[in-house]
C-alpha cells in the first residue's frame, strides 16, 4: 500500500491561501506545551469566577442573538483561487465544529452563480405555467397559505471533494467536505402546487429558475417533482436567509444541491428537457474517453470522520470518540464501519438516532489512541446495498477528469505527536 500525503500539492494553494488557512487551522494544530508560564488554574471550581460576581446584561441586550465571542472562528470560508471571484463561488461549513446533524442557519453553505440578490418578498412572484390547464401567478402570501410540511434533508453540491479527482490537494476537512449542510424546511410539496395548474398529459420535464442575476436554471423529471420536492419558505424554523434563497426555494431531496433551485421564481412543464448551461458545459461528469454523463442528479452514499481531522487533531495518547457524518440520496443510512489500520481492518459504529431519509446521520465510535500513527477512515453503506467506493475504485470507473460526484472513502493520516493529514491510499 502506497501512500500519496497531500503534503507536496499545498504548493498549488498559493502564498495567500497558505497563509488564510495557516491562520485558520494555527489554533487547533499546535500540540506542543505553551511557552513562558504554566496554564493558569481554571476559575472554578472551586474558585469564583469574576463572571460570577456581578450582573450581566439583560433580556434583549441581543434582540437577535449571537454566537459567543469565544466562538468567532466557527464560521464559512472560501477557497480565493478556486473561482474567478466569489460572485460565482462557493463558501464551506465548518463541520469540523458542529455537532449534530442540522447546520445552523449562518453556517450552512453558499453557491452563488451571479452574488446574493435582495429579493422583495412583497413584489416576489412564483410563476408556473407550460403545459398545464391553470398557468398561476402566485405571491408570497399565495404560497403560504398553502397546506405546508416540514422535513429534514441535507443539500450537497455536487463538487464537493472534487479538489480531491486527481490527488489530496487541501488538508482541511472544511475545504474537502464543507459543501453539505443539512436543515429543518418548511413549505409546500411541490406536487401540492403542481395539481392546482392541472398537469398536461404530454409533461414530462419541468424547468426551474431562480430570480438571481444569472438566471440559474435546471431541468427535472416530472416523476421527481412528484415525488418528494418541496417549494420552501422556511429553514431551521425562521424564514430563509437571502443567502439560502430568501423568501422562496426548491428543494430535491437526495439530488445534486444545484437542482434545488434558490429565489425560485418560475416553474414551466414541458415534454422534454430544456438542456440549459448549466446542464450542458456544466454539471456533467467527464468521462476518461471524453464523453460527459448528463443529468447524473443522484447524491451517492457518502461519509466522513468529523473528528479527528486536520483542524481537530489528538493532544495525547488516550481514549477518544471518533466522530462523523454519513449520508445518501438514495434513502436512509443502514450501516458506517470505521478503519483506524487504513481499511485493514473495520468495526461498525454507533448510529445517533434520528436516522432519517435524505438527511444527515451522525456516527460515533471509541477509540483508545495509544500514541501509534494511524489512517483513519469510514465507510457506509445505506438502505439499498449500495457500499461507499475508494478512489482507486472511482477512478478505474471515471479517470481524473471530472469534477463531481466524488464520494470516496476519506482517509485521515494520524501522526505520532497527534496531527492529522489528508492523504490518499493507492
Amino acid at each position: 500500500m502506497s501512500l500519496l500525503s497531500s503534503t507536496g500539492a499545498h504548493t498549488r494553494l498559493g502564498r495567500r491561501s497558505l497563509l488564510g488557512l495557516g491562520a485558520a487551522l494555527t489554533g487547533s494544530l499546535a500540540l506542543g506545551p505553551k511557552q513562558g508560564n504554566a496554564e493558569p488554574s481554571p476559575a472554578s471550581p472551586p474558585a469564583d469566577a469574576p463572571w460570577s460576581q456581578s450582573i450581566g446584561p439583560g433580556v434583549v441586550d441581543r434582540p437577535y442573538g449571537r454566537p459567543a465571542d469565544t466562538e468567532a472562528g466557527v464560521i464559512r470560508r472560501n477557497v480565493p483561487w478556486l473561482t474567478a471571484g466569489t460572485e460565482s463561488s462557493i463558501s464551506f461549513s465548518p463541520l469540523q465544529d458542529l455537532h449534530g446533524i442540522i447546520t445552523p442557519n449562518g453556517l450552512f453553505f453558499e453557491r452563488y452563480h451571479a452574488g446574493r440578490p435582495d429579493v422583495d418578498p412583497e413584489q416576489h412572484r412564483l410563476m408556473i405555467h407550460g403545459l398545464v390547464e391553470r398557468p398561476l401567478l402566485l405571491s408570497m402570501k399565495d404560497i403560504v397559505r398553502f397546506p405546508s410540511v416540514t422535513r429534514i434533508h441535507f443539500i450537497e453540491c455536487p463538487a464537493n471533494g472534487g479538489m480531491e479527482w486527481r490527488a489530496a490537494q487541501l488538508n482541511s476537512l472544511q475545504f474537502n467536505h464543507g459543501m453539505i449542510s443539512c436543515a429543518e424546511w418548511t413549505g409546500v410539496r411541490l406536487s401540492t402546487l403542481l395539481e392546482e395548474v392541472g398537469i398536461k398529459k404530454e409533461a414530462k420535464w419541468v424547468m426551474v429558475e431562480g430570480a438571481d442575476g444569472a438566471h440559474m436554471n435546471r431541468s427535472l423529471p416530472l416523476d421527481k417533482c412528484l415525488d418528494d420536492c418541496l417549494v420552501v419558505y422556511a429553514q431551521n424554523g425562521e424564514a430563509l436567509r437571502p443567502e439560502q434563497g430568501y423568501p422562496l426555494r426548491l428543494v430535491v431531496p437526495g439530488w445534486e444541491g444545484n437542482v434545488s433551485i434558490k429565489w425560485l421564481r418560475r416553474i414551466k412543464l414541458g415534454d422534454k428537457p430544456w438542456h440549459s448551461r448549466e446542464e450542458t458545459s456544466k454539471y456533467t461528469d467527464l468521462m476518461p474517453d471524453g464523453t460527459s454523463r448528463g443529468f447524473t442528479w443522484l447524491i451517492d452514499a457518502k461519509s466522513v470522520i468529523t473528528f479527528p481531522c486536520p483542524e481537530k487533531p489528538l493532544d495525547r495518547p488516550g481514549l477518544y470518540e471518533i466522530r462523523g457524518l454519513a449520508w445518501t440520496g438514495n434513502g436512509k443510512v443502514k450501516r458506517v464501519d470505521v478503519s483506524t489500520d487504513g481499511g485493514v481492518n473495520w468495526q461498525s459504529a454507533r448510529l445517533h438516532e434520528p436516522v432519517l431519509s435524505k438527511a444527515l446521520t451522525k456516527f460515533t465510535i471509541p477509540w483508545r489512541w495509544d500514541g501509534a500513527p494511524a489512517l483513519l477512515e469510514s465507510r457506509v453503506i445505506d438502505e439499498t446495498g449500495y457500499v461507499q467506493p475508494t478512489i482507486a475504485q472511482l477512478r478505474k470507473q471515471r479517470g481524473t477528469n471530472s469534477v463531481y460526484h466524488n464520494n470516496s472513502i476519506q482517509t485521515w493520516q494520524v501522526k505520532g505527536d497527534g496531527s492529522v493529514f489528508d492523504v490518499q491510499l493507492g
